[in-house]
């Protein structure tokens, strides 16, 4: 058998004792945290046939997909992203339902890329989605969520940075872009690549003083002030509207008390397609990426023929173990197990009391004496 054989792929790893342990315990809290909002635990397939994670509905380009074929002939996809498979969920079994449904979910999902510099393609995530609610407090009940969930976990130091999608769109459509130039632009502004979206506007003639306030927009951080600033920057309806609808949400992140965690950042501007308002990252100390991206998506239930708005969010397990490691924070485990040897003569009487230690709910190991163990 050749050694190959004992390696994984690229971008996927083997998990296993006590670091498996943390993993299942942190899953616990975070579950936790989820289930007392009332949200219900729902499971979708690791794969899906490729049109729901097509172009149309806004997700992960199809060249970062894993992609198969069925005895069929049907392109299925091992899933990217949780959002549209619980969109498609939803629209299948609540066409009808208007009440608002709340739905939680834990599961792997897998990107094929090559330029991830040594970063996972299978991750697990968890995640909630609020369908069938356009509210603000829909928006902050969400938010306030992830503060809790992260702060069960042991995690202090940690920032919600929360942008609004409608007010680039917005100003964009003030400013006479097309299609391809916002789209391009906005790629350029969320990796933060100031000098590509400065030379893209100068290639598009967008006129002054549009130009400038793009690419402020990619400037606009911090507290409710920078918000008041973003508002006198615009006259356009859209972005106006997306500034106070970010007022609104800050005056309900006060009810809940977790305004501290909380700050604005109007250039943030998520690579999938189907939000249309509030997004959302969670960021901390040790490691460089989102451990929770999420926002609203009014519109992605239309693809799977339901108009229902809704709001979600996703948090990255491996990237939450790995801050957690890195700030040196505890996690809990459950007792450690016991372990009783036997031999041949004695098996039955150290049975008998393996078999009550475990109706008592400790955990045993049952190791016969010669088997690596003669203590």
């Amino acid at each position: 058998m050749s050694k190959k054989l004992l390696h994984t792929p690229e971008g996927v790893r083997d998990i296993y004792g006590k670091e498996f342990e943390r993993k299942l315990s942190v899953e616990e809290k975070l579950r936790g945290v989820i289930g007392s909002f009332g949200y219900e635990a729902v499971q979708t397939p690791t794969f899906e046939f490729f049109d729901v994670f097509s172009k149309e509905v806004g997700t992960t380009p199809s060249k970062e997909l894993y992609k198969f074929f069925d005895k069929e002939g049907n392109t299925l996809v091992l899933r990217p992203d949780f959002t549209p498979s619980i969109a498609r969920c939803a629209a299948k079994y609540f066409m009808e339902d208007q009440y608002p449904l709340r739905f939680c979910y834990v599961g792997n999902t897998f990107t094929n890329t090559s330029n991830l510099q040594g970063k996972l393609k299978e991750v697990t995530q968890m995640g909630a989605e609020l369908i069938n609610d356009d509210s603000v407090e829909a928006d902050a009940e969400l938010i306030s969520m992830v503060i809790e969930a992260l702060k069960s976990t042991g995690l202090e130091k940690f920032q919600v940075s929360i942008g609004q999608v409608e007010y680039f769109k917005g100003l964009c459509e003030e400013a006479g872009l097309d299609d391809e130039t916002e789209n391009e632009l906005r790629e350029y502004i969320s990796g933060k690549n100031y000098f590509a979206a400065q030379e893209l506007l100068s290639e598009r003639n967008v006129k002054e003083p549009y130009r400038e306030i793009l690419l402020k927009v990619a400037d606009i951080f911090g507290s409710m002030s920078s918000l008041s600033e973003a508002k006198k920057l615009v006259t356009n309806e859209r972005s106006i509207h997306a500034i106070e609808r970010l007022e609104q949400l800050q005056e309900v992140l006060k009810l809940y008390g977790v305004e501290q965690y909380v700050s604005f950042d109007l250039g943030m501007l998520s690579k999938y397609h189907y939000y249309t308002g509030i997004i959302f990252k969670a960021y901390t100390y040790g490691i460089g990426n989102a451990l929770v991206k999420g926002g609203r998506y009014d519109n992605l239930l239309n693809q799977f023929g339901k108009n229902a708005p809704a709001v979600g969010f996703v948090i990255v397990i491996d990237d939450l173990l790995e801050a957690l490691s890195r700030q040196k924070v505890d996690i809990p485990l459950s007792a450690e197990k016991q372990k009783i040897l036997y031999t041949e003569s004695d098996f039955s009487e150290k049975l008998a009391h393996v078999m009550e230690l475990r109706r008592q709910g400790i955990a045993v190991e049952l190791v016969r004496k010669g088997n690596g163990q003669n203590e």
